[in-house]
């Protein structure tokens, strides 16, 4: 069901929709780029999409999402950011003041690095925005290794779903039965491993 209305959110408004969807994805990384654009390169064949405009209406939609995440990075300074690993929340999600110095040294040292191939690594490519505006790392930088690390990435996927073809229907299936199961496993065990630890450090 939820692949099937992310494909028709796509066939029904083309390039806005391909746009949209990868801008949410980079703020709710639980949307599956690699179904969204996969999709559009298949709809390449049988719709007036092309290669070049899905790549570059992706393109766009994943910069402004991570835009968007670094600018609310940036309201979050060191104390800030600081006070609220130490916070119940904060902890919660596995937040502390250490990680918090770890990632603002790390985007001041591999900025570069990190802009562009962390948009190749799923739910990474969402949350590598907020530490880089948490340290201010400069915003052209940034906006220049995420454009170009994201062209890539969407490209490959593009190009992919345009030269499967029909193939492309068997993908979907295998991916709906076999890649999010494991996906949703995989958080369901990291979920009950993290209250076992949780329950334990209380006792």
């Amino acid at each position: 069901m939820f692949n099937e209305t992310i494909t028709e959110l796509i066939s029904s408004y083309g390039y806005l929709a391909i746009g949209g969807l990868i801008a949410l994805e980079n703020l709710f990384p639980p949307l599956p780029s690699e179904l969204i654009l996969t999709f559009a390169g298949y709809l390449t064949l049988t719709t007036a999409i092309t290669v070049p405009g899905a790549i570059v209406a992706a393109t766009i939609g994943a910069v402004a999402g991570a835009l968007l995440l670094y600018l609310v990075g940036t309201f979050f300074n060191r104390e800030k950011l600081t006070a609220f690993a130490q916070s119940k929340v904060g902890k919660a999600l596995g937040l502390s003041p250490e990680k918090v110095e770890k990632a603002e040294n790390y985007f001041l040292t591999h900025g570069k690095t990190a802009s562009f191939f962390g948009r190749f690594i799923p739910v990474v490519r969402s949350l590598i925005s907020i530490p880089a505006g948490m340290s201010r790392y400069s915003l052209p930088k940034f906006l220049l290794f995420t454009s170009l690390g994201t062209a890539v990435w969407n490209t490959v996927l593009i190009m992919a779903g345009h030269f499967a073809g029909n193939a492309y229907q068997e993908f979907l299936q295998g991916y709906e039965q076999i890649f999010m199961p494991v996906v949703l496993a995989i958080l369901v065990i990291a979920g009950i491993i993290y209250l076992l630890k949780k329950r334990k450090a209380s006792t």
